[in-house]
């Protein structure tokens, strides 16, 4: 199982965006997946069209976490639904472990090892769980939806995480921040967690018409490497609408959904490709 935190210290460059373009991309190729809700603000569980029940959300599995049965309080995706109506798909899974601002508490920098490793615990559990489910195959990835800081939250997701999935604009103070992101990923490492790396970085919202996006995506390339994934994906005007309707991006109609989904697969392959390799 691989475990990917999306995160990026600049609000605002569409990581909660990302996040559902790549569980969409896993639903599509039938890989069982879960989305850990992270973000205190819960946008990733109400673009997932998941509506909060009476199910235990994730502030509520963290605050006990040796006690959480988190196989027992996902909830699935509105998406699978979709999908089945679609039809021709064969079954499919993509679960959520949903949002809250409870997990708040947690968001602060001053956190021990031991609230940091709370995710961790609560991941340590799944496969026993699971194994009481006989009919669900075992999530093959988990994406979680970290906020835009570096505070407990985020270190928490680290810590439970193989790897670490970077979104950035190409703008001049999300590039910045990257930069910064990736030595900060250096330094948790080494205190830590020794076996978290970069998945790489996705360059999200390009205009192709835009000088200055051309510019920094060049600038990116010859600061970061092989780190910038391609392809890019570029700014499309209805994401707003597809997030609004919960909708996936391989469900929406359109040449513009269906060249971003294309991209959106292309990037979970390397994503997926990569943890293959670390192993």
């Amino acid at each position: 199982m691989q475990v990917v935190s999306i995160s990026s210290l600049k609000g605002g460059v569409g990581k909660t965006s990302v996040t559902l373009g790549l569980a969409s991309a896993a639903l599509a190729a039938g890989i069982p997946t879960l989305v850990i809700d992270l973000d205190p603000h819960a946008d990733a569980t109400t673009g997932l069209s998941v509506a909060p029940g009476a199910q235990q959300d994730i502030g509520q599995l963290l605050r006990n976490p040796r006690r959480a049965d988190l196989a027992a309080q996902v909830v699935p995706s509105g998406w699978v639904a979709q999908a089945a109506i679609r039809g021709g798909e064969g079954p499919r899974i993509l679960d959520v472990a949903v949002g809250s601002a409870y997990a708040g508490i947690y968001d602060r920098p001053d956190l021990g090892r031991r609230d940091l490793r709370r995710l961790s615990t609560v991941l340590a559990g799944l496969g026993r769980q699971e194994r009481t489910i006989s009919s669900k195959p075992p999530y093959q990835l988990v994406l979680i939806d970290c906020p835009p800081s570096l505070n407990g939250l985020t270190r928490i997701a680290w810590t439970a995480s193989n790897r670490v999935l970077l979104v950035a604009e190409p703008g001049l103070f999300s590039v910045a921040g990257t930069e910064r992101t990736l030595r900060a990923i250096d330094l948790f490492r080494n205190e830590f967690a020794p076996g978290l790396s970069a998945a790489g970085i996705v360059a999200n919202r390009v205009r192709q018409s835009s000088a200055e996006h051309s510019y920094r995506l060049n600038e990116m390339s010859t600061m970061f490497g092989s780190l910038l994934l391609n392809p890019t994906i570029a700014e499309q005007s209805n994401w707003q609408q597809i997030q609004g309707a919960a909708r996936a991006i391989h469900h929406w109609p359109g040449e513009s959904a269906k060249t971003a989904a294309s991209g959106f697969d292309e990037l979970l392959q390397k994503v997926l490709d990569g943890g293959q390799r670390q192993r």
